[in-house]
């Protein structure tokens, strides 16, 4: 049973868009998972075996206990039936309050049939009279996180501070050396997603922060952690 089932369409996209946010979580007592929805091989500097063992690095340097792979088609992944029964079986085993994606508004199409899928799939894990294994379950809320290809700024519904988990986050990125070479020129991968989080931190004055977006309203039954 878990709190929060974070989809990732490749290894490493959940670490990009909310790792700071996964350890966060974690250190809180949240019952966390992953799901990464291919391989995301192939890659110039990587292959099937390469990817599993830096998943597993980059798992347990966050601390999750949950991460499986549902093991669809990298780079031609799509909102398929057979898909969305299969991501609909993982959420009805696994009893998530909330699903986090990635942003719908996305160059990569692997990112938005990800997100097509995550909704679809949602919808279908509540449905009784069905051959879907296990018991309706419907998530709360899902939560878009920021692991996007294009170069724009996105309007946020919520930031997470994310200061104190950061050495975290760049721990479980630094795990990916296949996906995020030392050798790449500057800026790299990981020095972008530094001054990201730097700068998404300054919107709400601390040193680090992660964006998240959600198409529902979001509740508050009271004030004490706004800042």
């Amino acid at each position: 049973m878990l709190d929060a089932l974070v989809v990732a369409p490749h290894p490493d996209d959940a670490e990009l868009g909310m790792g700071g946010t996964i350890a966060l979580m974690l250190q809180r007592g949240l019952a966390v998972g992953v799901l990464d929805l291919t391989d995301g091989e192939p890659t110039p500097l990587g292959s099937t075996e390469i990817r599993a063992r830096e998943t597993a690095a980059a798992s347990s340097a966050l601390g999750l206990v949950w991460r499986e792979n549902l093991g669809l088609p990298n780079r031609r992944l799509r909102p398929t039936l057979a898909a969305r029964a299969a991501l609909a079986a993982v959420i009805r085993r696994t009893q998530p309050r909330w699903l986090f994606a990635p942003h719908w508004i996305d160059a990569h199409p692997d990112h938005t049939a990800a997100t097509r899928l995550v909704a679809a799939a949602r919808f279908w894990a509540k449905l009784t009279k069905c051959d879907l294994p296990g018991e309706p379950w419907h998530p709360e809320r899902i939560y878009h996180y920021a692991s996007v290809h294009l170069k724009v700024v996105l309007r946020p519904a919520f930031i997470v501070d994310i200061s104190s988990t950061w050495e975290i986050k760049r721990r479980s990125l630094e795990c990916y050396p296949s996906q995020f070479p030392g050798t790449a020129p500057s800026p790299t991968v990981l020095e972008r997603v530094d001054a990201a989080d730097a700068w998404w931190g300054s919107m709400i004055g601390v040193a680090r922060g992660e964006p998240f977006t959600s198409r529902e309203p979001i509740g508050l039954r009271g004030f004490g952690d706004l800042f």
